[in-house]
């Protein structure tokens, strides 16, 4: 646990917060960002470690192995809350929405003594999934938490959050590692060489979202099949990309996650007709990649880009998703 707190890079983090805790400085709350994957939520709780363990190393270096280390990494302690949106089952679920009402369940816990740690801690997680009413609940626990509370929370952007939220929490934006670091790491726990490479570049240096590739290869088999269905549709006819349209249309969650490995694939359509070269995501496809952005101008490539994230971000407000779908497909180029 010493080295770097037994995390995969974000050393700099690491290293701030490490030193917060050994001289006593914590802020009472804490925002880290950036994309999903890359280790918000392992490094929050490495905090919360640091903050609560019964046998540090050293001061700001939690052990990782008495009781409250442990109750803390399987987010089992008594004085841990952890709030995310849920689905109709009580289940965790992304892209849900986070309720107002999970916000003032912890508002009561904070407010009173830890029961065997220093701190209580909430870790509020994807809060950009917190609807209106529990931002604004937030906000006011923030205003008045007391001096034993500590909360944390994770989010892809701060722009995605209230400014007034952003401003009274100590911002951390967490960046993609090395490929060569994720590549490491793959190795290390067996993974062989060449699907260690590709695991390392579809992960886009997200160590979290590698591992996730190797605990379930449906990703990747998923993942195979859609960019497949790319390939039929460049060619097809208004007919077909109507049909396939109506069909993705219909599980509005398995579409985000379509339109977002669409989009890693023409990011690196655009890089290469740019000419640019950055190491690209789909390193397994880079000869179909390449044809098509020798076929294709950079003002082209760049224009479906922002059509997939255009799509995305009006999924994210509830707009048509049949519709979404059949104007995106009908305005592909045609290779």
């Amino acid at each position: 646990m010493a080295d770097n707190w037994n995390l995969i890079g974000h050393e700099w983090a690491v290293d701030m917060l490490q030193q917060q805790v050994a001289r006593g400085e914590v802020r009472h709350a804490y925002l880290f960002c950036g994309p999903p994957g890359l280790g918000r939520r392992t490094l929050a709780l490495r905090l919360a470690q640091a903050l609560n363990c019964t046998m540090p190393i050293a001061a700001g270096i939690p052990c990782g192995t008495c009781r409250d280390c442990k109750q803390i990494d399987s987010m089992q302690h008594p004085d841990l809350n952890v709030i995310q949106a849920l689905d109709d089952d009580g289940l965790p679920k992304e892209n849900g929405t986070l309720k107002v009402d999970y916000v003032r369940a912890v508002q009561h816990s904070l407010s009173l003594k830890p029961y065997q740690a220093k701190y209580r801690v909430a870790l509020f997680l994807r809060f950009q999934e917190a609807n209106d009413s529990a931002a604004n609940a937030l906000l006011k626990t923030l205003e008045e938490a007391p001096a034993h509370a500590i909360l944390l929370l994770t989010a892809d952007t701060p722009e995605q959050l209230l400014p007034t939220i952003v401003s009274r929490c100590e911002v951390l934006r967490l960046r993609a590692l090395p490929i060569s670091s994720i590549e490491s790491d793959l190795l290390k726990h067996g993974v062989e060489i060449e699907q260690s490479r590709l695991l390392a570049h579809i992960s886009g240096g997200r160590p979290g979202y590698a591992r996730r590739l190797v605990d379930d290869m449906t990703l990747l088999e998923k993942r195979e099949e859609r960019l497949n269905d790319l390939q039929t549709l460049l060619p097809a006819s208004r007919v077909e990309k109507f049909a396939y349209a109506d069909k993705l249309s219909k599980d509005k969650e398995g579409m985000r996650q379509v339109i977002l490995i669409w989009l890693s694939y023409w990011r690196d359509v655009m890089l290469r007709a740019a000419g640019a070269e950055t190491p690209l995501v789909n390193v397994d496809r880079n000869m179909e990649i390449e044809f098509l952005a020798s076929r294709l101008d950079l003002s082209a490539a760049r224009r479906v880009v922002g059509d997939l994230e255009c799509v995305l971000e009006k999924m994210d407000k509830n707009v048509n998703s049949r519709l979404l779908a059949e104007v995106l497909l009908l305005d592909w180029p045609k290779v």
